[in-house]
C-alpha cells in the first residue's frame, strides 16, 4: 500500500469558456511538475503573473525525481519551500561504491561545514510538487493554476504567444506575451513547433523500484558493480522518507520492460537485494534513456526549459536538477525584459547559457553510462581494472564513475570581458558559495531577487545603484570571497567583481549591471 495519498486539486472552469476574462498574465507557463511550478513561483515572486496549465490534476504518480542537490535546495530556499524539503528529506552526503561484496571507495561531496543546505536530500517528486503547488497557492493574484488542461496548439507572432487549451468542458485561447515550455521528455509544444531533441541513445534498461521497508541502512548512496545478488550488473540503493528505498537494477538491453515490471518478476529481485527483509512495493517501472537535447532552448515567444529542452540518464541526479536550475536562470531574465527593464535579446543569454550548462551534464552523463554500462570488450576491461586498482591504490579511486553527482555549472566561460579581481576565489559566472553570518543568518538569504554589491571587508560608493549587502571579510567569507565588491546578479551567479582597492565607482558598477542586463546596446521593444 503506497504511503503517499493522492488527493487530486480543483478543476475550475476557465472563464474564458464563458467569454469572460481571464487572467491578465504575461506569462504561460506548460507544465506543473517540479519545474514549471518553481518557473510560476519565481516569477510571482518577482511581481509577474503567470497561468500554469497542466494536463493532469495530481502530482507526479512514483515517486521519480528524488535526489535534489545543494544549488537546487538554494533555490528552493529563495523561493519559500527549502525549509520544508530540509524537514522532510533525507540528508546524504556520503556515498559508497562497491566491487561484489568489497567496498572499494567512498566519497563525502560536503567535507567542509558552514553551510545552510547539504550536499543531497532525497525527497519523493510528489512531495516537492505538493509544496510546490501549495507555495503557489499563496500567490492567488499571480499565479492561475489550471488542471485537467491540456495544450493542443501553439502559434505566435512579434507580440504575443497564443495556446489553445483542451478541457473537459470545451476548449478556448489563452493569449501571453510568453510561453514556458516545461511539459516533460515527450514534450507536446515541442511537437507542435516542429522540434526534436538531438542526441545519444542508451542500449541499456533498468529496473527503479520503491519499496516500503523497516531497515537499518545509513543515509547514504550505496552503488554495487557486479553484486553478488545482481551477478554481472550494477544495483543502487537509496534511502528516502516515509521508510522508502529506491533500489536501481541494471537489466540488459534485450529485456522486455512489462515482463520486468510484473510483480512475480521484481519480488525476487528486490529480495535478494535487500537481504530477505519483509518489504512492500510501492512503485516500479522500467526505463530506458537518452542524453539528448534541442539545438536551440529559445524559439521566439516560446521558451523550453527542463526535460522538454533536455534530457540525461538518471545516474548523478541532473534532471529535475537541471531544469529547476533552467528557470532560476530564466525567470529574473524574462522578469526583466516584461517590465521594460532589457530587451528580448536578453533571453539568447538564457539560451546560451543553459546550453552550456546541459552540454556539460550531457558530457558527464554519457561517461558515467558508458563506464556503469560499457558498450565494448575494451570499455569493460577498462572499468574492471580500475575497480581492482582502486582497491589500496587512492589515485584510481576518482576515476571510478558511478554517476558523477550534480553539481551546478560555473557560466566563467561565457562572462571573459566581465570586470574581475585577479584575487578573488570566485569568477564572473560563478554561482555564489553561501557562508555563515553573524546572529545565525545565512549570507544567500541576502542575496537574490534583484542585482545585489556584495562589500566584503572594502567600501562601497556611496551613491551605489543597486541594493549594498556590507561584511566584515573573516571566516568563510574570506575563504570564499576574499576582500572586495561583488556584483551579483538576481540568481546569485557572480555578474563581475572588484578588489578592495581601489575599488569600483558607481558607474563602474552600474555598467557592470547594464551588460548583465544586456542594455548597454540599445534595447529592443519586449
Amino acid at each position: 500500500m503506497a504511503r503517499y495519498t493522492y488527493a487530486p486539486f480543483e478543476a475550475r472552469r476557465a472563464p474564458e469558456l464563458d467569454g469572460l476574462p481571464g487572467r491578465d498574465a504575461p506569462v504561460i507557463v506548460v507544465g506543473a511538475g517540479p519545474v514549471g511550478l518553481t518557473a510560476a513561483i519565481d516569477l510571482a515572486t518577482r511581481g509577474i503573473a503567470s497561468v500554469v496549465v497542466d494536463d493532469s490534476n495530481v502530482v507526479s504518480v512514483g515517486s521519480r525525481a528524488i535526489c535534489w542537490a545543494k544549488r537546487t535546495l538554494e533555490i528552493f530556499d529563495r523561493l519559500g519551500v527549502g525549509q520544508r524539503m530540509l524537514e522532510k528529506g533525507v540528508t546524504w552526503q556520503v556515498g559508497r561504491l562497491f566491487h561484489g561484496p568489497r567496498e572499494v571507495y567512498s566519497f563525502d561531496l560536503l567535507p567542509e561545514a558552514g553551510h545552510r543546505m547539504p550536499a543531497f536530500i532525497n525527497l519523493q517528486q510528489y512531495y516537492v510538487e505538493q509544496y510546490l503547488v501549495e507555495r503557489a497557492l499563496e500567490f492567488p493574484e499571480l499565479i492561475d493554476l489550471r488542471w485537467k488542461s491540456r495544450v493542443t496548439a501553439v502559434s505566435q507572432s512579434d507580440t504575443g504567444v497564443t495556446a489553445t487549451i483542451e478541457t473537459p468542458e470545451g476548449a478556448y485561447d489563452l493569449a501571453g506575451r510568453y510561453l514556458v515550455a516545461c511539459d516533460g521528455s515527450r514534450s507536446p509544444v515541442r511537437d507542435m513547433l516542429g522540434l526534436a531533441l538531438e542526441g545519444e541513445e542508451f542500449e541499456e534498461r533498468f529496473l527503479i523500484a520503491d519499496v516500503e521497508m523497516k531497515a537499518d541502512f545509513p543515509s547514504e548512496r550505496w552503488f554495487w558493480f557486479e553484486p553478488e545478488f545482481h551477478p554481472g550488473q550494477t544495483a543502487l540503493l537509496h534511502k528516502q522518507p516515509d521508510d522508502i528505498y529506491r533500489i536501481d537494477l541494471q537489466l540488459g538491453w534485450d529485456a522486455d520492460p512489462e515482463v520486468e515490471k510484473r510483480p512475480e518478476n521484481v519480488i525476487p529481485r528486490i529480495e535478494k537485494a535487500v537481504g530477505g527483509r519483509p518489504f512492500e512495493l510501492d512503485w516500479v517501472s522500467v526505463y530506458s534513456f537518452r542524453c539528448a537535447r534541442l539545438a536551440r532552448f529559445v524559439h521566439g515567444r516560446v521558451i523550453f526549459a527542463g526535460d522538454s529542452a533536455h534530457v540525461v540518464s538518471p545516474f548523478g541526479a541532473r534532471g529535475g536538477n537541471g531544469g529547476v536550475q533552467d528557470v532560476d536562470n530564466l525567470c529574473w531574465k524574462l522578469a526583466a525584459v516584461l517590465r521594460g527593464e532589457a530587451g528580448p535579446a536578453l533571453l539568447e543569454t538564457y539560451n546560451a547559457e543553459r546550453i552550456h550548462a546541459t552540454d556539460e551534464n550531457i558530457m558527464n552523463s554519457s561517461r558515467s553510462t558508458n563506464f556503469m554500462s560499457p558498450r565494448s570488450l575494451m570499455e569493460r576491461r577498462f572499468r574492471d581494472g580500475l575497480l581492482r586498482l582502486a582497491d589500496g591504490n587512492d589515485f584510481a579511486r576518482p576515476m571510478i564513475n558511478s554517476g558523477r553527482l550534480s553539481r551546478p555549472a560555473s557560466l566563467a566561460g561565457l562572462m571573459t570581458g566581465s570586470p574581475a579581481a585577479a584575487s578573488a576565489p570566485l569568477r564572473p559566472g560563478d554561482p555564489c558559495p553561501d557562508a555563515p553570518l553573524p546572529g545565525g543568518a545565512w549570507l544567500l538569504n541576502r542575496l537574490g531577487g534583484g542585482f545585489t554589491l556584495l562589500a566584503i571587508g572594502a567600501a562601497a560608493p556611496a551613491d551605489c545603484p543597486v541594493e549594498v549587502v556590507s561584511l566584515p571579510c573573516e571566516g568563510a567569507l574570506a575563504t570564499r570571497y576574499g576582500a572586495g565588491l561583488f556584483l551579483v546578479r538576481p540568481d546569485q551567479h557572480l555578474a563581475a567583481s572588484w578588489s578592495a582597492g581601489p575599488g569600483a565607482s558607481a558607474a563602474d558598477i552600474a555598467a557592470a549591471r547594464e551588460a548583465a542586463l544586456g542594455t548597454a546596446a540599445r534595447r529592443e521593444v519586449a
